[in-house]
C-alpha cells in the first residue's frame, strides 16, 4: 500500500470525511476535495492532517489542474 494516493471527492465532510479518514488509517496518502466550505475544510485538515483541495468536480479543466497540483504536492 505504500506510495498510494487516494483522492476523495467531497472528502472533508460526512461520508467523504469518513472515507478519507479510513483510507489514511489504511496507509494511503489522502487528498480530500471540497467545493465550498473553507472553514470546515481547514478544520478537517487541522484535525486529520489530510491535504484539502478546493475545486469543482463538474469542471473538467478545474479537475485537470487540481489533479496536476495533487500529483506535484503528494
Amino acid at each position: 500500500m505504500a506510495g498510494r494516493v487516494a483522492l476523495v471527492t467531497g472528502g472533508t465532510r460526512g461520508i467523504g470525511a469518513a472515507i478519507s479518514r479510513m483510507l489514511k488509517l489504511r496507509g494511503y496518502t489522502v487528498a480530500a476535495n471540497y467545493a465550498g466550505n473553507d472553514v470546515a475544510a481547514q478544520a478537517f485538515k487541522e484535525e486529520t492532517g489530510i491535504a484539502v483541495y478546493k475545486f469543482d468536480v463538474s469542471d473538467n479543466d478545474a479537475v485537470g489542474k487540481a489533479v496536476a497540483q495533487i500529483e506535484k504536492d503528494l
